[in-house]
């Protein structure tokens, strides 16, 4: 009867560092979460800025990143919880019936407007760049592959990669946010939360609302 090979051994993430994804070939990966802009509300020449500024930020870099983009149904159960509690409390008979009516309609929303929730990743490798090839997954970036003519990662110690990590991390949130852009680092559980969520489709990705951190770029309130 052959072998059945391990979940564990499809996966190229070998651990979980601090902030810093360890990969089995010693390679590491670090994740920024990035807000979003309206881009079609701008006007021509603000348009034209972005791409200017998307251009420089391309140009400026002399290894490659990875821009993630992920999809999820939106998960508003904390909402519909909030909404619950304050018909419990609500003293007003009316206003009791108009919440509760209001939670019925955006459940009813919710589910015949197949609402999805958008996750923009930047993943920051290095010392090993890889050219993503058609057809390869969004995490593909997360892959063994190494580059022949850079360095060894057995060369380069974990601190000695974990500050490069943390410069390239730095140049890449002053390019974005010349673009109205703010990022914030991906703590170690919500890496995990990330990586276990790409493997299970079916499960809600939350990210302790860092969507909301980052838009507001206001990290002192941060839930670790």
């Amino acid at each position: 009867m052959p072998q059945t090979s391990s979940t564990h051994q499809l996966v190229d993430v070998k651990e979980v560092k601090e902030n810093i994804a360890v990969l089995k070939n010693g390679n590491l990966r670090m994740v920024l979460m990035v807000s979003s802009i309206n881009f079609a509300l701008k006007s021509q020449d603000e348009q034209q800025a972005v791409i200017a500024r998307f251009q420089d930020f391309v140009n400026s870099l002399n290894y490659t990143v990875q821009i993630v983009v992920r999809s999820r149904k939106l998960d508003i159960t904390e909402y519909l919880n909030f909404l619950n509690e304050r018909v419990g409390i609500q003293s007003n008979e009316l206003l009791k019936i108009q919440t509760g009516e209001y939670i019925t309609f955006i459940q009813e929303l919710i589910k015949l407007s197949n609402i999805m929730s958008k996750f923009f990743y930047v993943v920051i490798p290095v010392n090993s760049p890889i050219t993503l090839e058609a057809g390869q997954s969004i995490f593909s970036f997360f892959s063994k592959k190494k580059n022949a003519a850079g360095p060894s990662p057995a060369d380069l110690s974990f601190e000695s990669k974990k500050n490069e990590l943390s410069q390239r991390a730095e140049q890449i949130a002053g390019l974005l946010g010349t673009m109205g852009l703010k990022t914030i680092p991906l703590g170690r559980e919500e890496l995990i939360e990330l990586l276990y969520t790409n493997y299970n489709p079916g499960a809600i990705l939350k990210q302790k609302n860092l969507e909301q951190l980052v838009a507001t770029g206001d990290e002192a309130k941060r839930v670790e």
